[in-house]
């Protein structure tokens, strides 16, 4: 097999010249192997050693290899020194991927475990693949780039969203690609914007407790390759030629795509973990290590922290997302424990960190959404301090205080009242940049919609770890009875409490995000960490009772006004920001009495009005939390606004009345109301009791 001296302008395998390009940093490396193989169970590959004399310049082997392309299944073997109390882990024995790899394939015998005992692990080894990211036709692909002002995210898991059998899609497509893309007039009709993908990154299903998989997929193996096993097509370069199509097809539909990234740890976990890639390559500068004992840290909470700030793997993560939005067309990214890219080499906060100050400056990035979960499993949380301006935050702050105070914990009104505005407390500004929250009452990580209504507690016996893992802290009620109960009055008290919880979600100031399924009220049994459940716990269920279909209309009627709530036009045709809009706004808050907020420690109950000022509308909502009904005094309609108010929700009635869907009309409010217990109403005068013409 001829071979030339290679370069190392391009990390990775690049096919050129009618062969391929590798080109690897592995800056303490003794010797390099290359290793080519024929399937993905081949025992017996083809073996080029690199000469380091012309094979390496600098920190970087490199070789040139004719006659092989698309589809190649590669890997290397490294040398070097073995000094734990270094920070140095070589091991010649194991078969490593390639860090810049733009797929993986494994063995029908893939053992995880091989890469960390003595000896090789080449019988049951992963192994990367040469893959033309350039050949693939977009058909002219668009962006959508909606405004955050206009987004809904729906968070969901490629594999769960269709594996169940109430799908309906055929067997080889269930928990796919493919299948997500058979789904699509399902999201749409939903009313949101963009979908949130749990991690695509190639990761680890057996890095798990023993008997289970790796459901969620914060496990990755590369941060280049898209997750094999997500594919329908399962050839050689399959996965990534199926990703793009769906990218496509969502676009095609008017939908984003945000990847879930993980860049803080990996699947080779702590010492005792094994050796696949990253710590057989360089340990100390892809690791954080302790700098007593250089032993890996875990901020990450699963064994291993990512160096960030080496400048190789700062390098990398930057990369890693410009390829994501380059070759695969994705629209943004939520950043996993954001946090940890705020630590140096030693694990201390920086002020001013280079990797996420990198990717808020990056041009390639620039479009992109960028959200961060601020904070990591070491204990630093900067949720409103993350370094770097364009990031939007999920808002866990959000979460629980809009949970108690639906929930009627008391002292949680005025903190109820900022989130509802943006988190102006949070963020420092008076409404100078309400986009920054991403405003979530459920997300994977927790319970569901309909369980937070109905535990009291988490229920994770199903995980193995005798209920000990997964958070206590939920703010959560069951409403009289533990999990599932045939008691209407209960379940109605629950049905109510998540429309309420969702109303408060989708009128709020910032960008809202759904959990997968929360429309139907799909239940996880009370497991609120199910990270190891690749079964009918996680997944969604799409055949629906009475209850699931009722939220569901619930939410699409709801998602209808909050687009026309939050859709301004300038006189130019662009979007006003939600910024712009508040303060064109007049926001007055209210207790039973107009102008007169109560926001003791023992209130529970609150309403706010907004009065456009660009157009002839206003709104008046009521959050009722007690448990006993309440008589509201509604202000005077604002008095360049003709007509009176109307009601557009009240999560009080049955279904169909608890919304009125939009165009139909909406009935008519004298100068008081009595809220139920435990309630949300909106109400709505001028143009807004009017806005048919809107979606026809």
């Amino acid at each position: 097999m001829q071979t030339k001296n290679g370069h190392c302008r391009q990390l990775g395998a690049t096919i050129e010249s009618g062969g391929v390009n590798f080109s690897l940093w592995a800056r303490l490396a003794s010797g390099v192997e290359l290793l080519l193989f024929v399937s993905p169970d081949d025992v017996s590959p083809t073996v080029i050693k690199l000469n380091p004399k012309v094979n390496r310049t600098a920190y970087y082997w490199h070789i040139w290899v004719e006659g092989i392309g698309d589809g190649q299944l590669y890997g290397f073997r490294i040398n070097g020194p073995w000094r734990p109390y270094e920070g140095t882990r070589f091991d010649p024995q194991k078969i490593l991927l390639d860090p810049y790899g733009v797929l993986v394939n494994f063995p029908q015998n893939y053992d995880r475990m091989a890469a960390a005992r003595v000896g090789s692990n080449m019988h049951c080894c992963a192994k990367s693949v040469v893959v033309d990211i350039h050949n693939y036709d977009w058909e002219g692909d668009t962006m959508p780039c909606h405004p955050l002002s206009r987004s809904v995210v729906y968070e969901l898991h490629v594999g769960g969203f269709t594996k169940h059998p109430s799908s309906a899609l055929p067997d080889n497509l269930r928990g796919t690609y493919a299948g997500l893309i058979e789904k699509i007039p399902y999201l749409k009709s939903l009313g949101i914007t963009a979908i949130e993908l749990l991690p695509v990154f190639q990761f680890d299903p057996q890095d798990a407790p023993a008997g289970k998989s790796n459901y969620w997929g914060y496990s990755p193996m590369s941060f280049f390759a898209p997750h094999h096993q997500y594919s329908s097509d399962q050839s050689r370069t399959g996965p990534i030629s199926e990703f793009r199509k769906m990218v496509k097809a969502l676009h095609r539909e008017g939908l984003e795509v945000i990847l879930d990234v993980v860049y803080n740890h990996t699947a080779e976990g702590a010492e005792s973990g094994p050796l696949f890639c990253f710590r057989g390559t360089d340990h100390e500068a892809y690791y954080i290590l302790d700098p007593k004992t250089r032993a890996d840290t875990n901020y990450s909470g699963c064994g291993n922290t990512l160096n960030g700030s080496h400048p190789v793997t700062k390098r990398m993560i930057i990369d890693s997302l410009r390829f994501w939005r380059e070759f695969m067309h994705v629209d943004g990214f939520r950043f996993d424990l954001a946090s940890i890219l705020s630590r140096d080499e030693d694990g201390n906060p920086l002020v001013n960190p280079p990797t996420l100050l990198a990717i808020d400056t990056d041009p390639v990035l620039s479009n992109c959404k960028m959200i961060a979960e601020a904070w990591d499993a070491g204990g630093l949380y900067q949720v409103g301090s993350l370094a770097g301006s364009r990031w939007r935050e999920w808002n866990g702050q959000f979460r629980d205080d809009v949970r108690s105070f639906i929930k009627g914990e008391e002292g949680t009104t005025r903190r109820f009242a900022d989130r509802m505005m943006g988190s102006p407390d949070i963020y420092q500004y008076h409404h100078s940049d309400p986009e920054k929250s991403i405003n979530f009452v459920t997300c994977h990580d927790g319970f569901t919609l309909w369980d937070l209504v109905s535990y009291d507690g988490k229920h994770n016996e199903a995980n193995g770890e005798y209920n000990r893992d997964g958070s206590d802290n939920n703010h959560s009620w069951n409403h009289g009875v533990e999990g599932e109960t045939d008691d209407p009055t209960i379940n109605g008290l629950r049905i109510r409490q998540a429309k309420n919880l969702l109303t408060a979600n989708l009128l709020s100031i910032g960008t809202p995000m759904l959990l997968m399924g929360d429309e139907l009220l799909r239940t996880q049994h009370g497991n609120n960490n199910a990270y190891c459940q690749d079964n009918e716990i996680s997944w969604m269920q799409w055949e629906t009772g009475h209850r699931g279909h009722d939220m569901s209309r619930f939410v699409r009627e709801l998602l209808k006004y909050r687009r026309y709530l939050f859709s301004r036009e300038r006189e130019d045709g662009s979007m006003l920001s939600l910024a712009e809009m508040l303060r064109r706004a007049d926001i007055c808050w209210h207790g039973v009495h107009s102008y007169s907020p109560d926001w003791g420690e023992k209130s529970h109950a609150l309403a706010f009005s907004a009065i456009s000022l660009d157009v002839d509308m206003a709104i008046y909502i009521i959050f009722n939390a007690f448990w006993e009904e309440l008589s509201f005094i509604l202000p005077l309609p604002p008095h360049d606004i003709e007509g009176c108010w109307h009601r557009v929700l009240d999560t009080s009635l049955p279904s169909p009345h608890d919304i009125i869907p939009m165009g139909e009309a909406l009935p008519q409010i004298e100068t008081s109301y009595l809220a139920k217990p435990r309630s949300a109403s909106l109400f709505a005068c001028g143009n807004f009791a009017g806005i048919e013409h809107h979606f026809r």
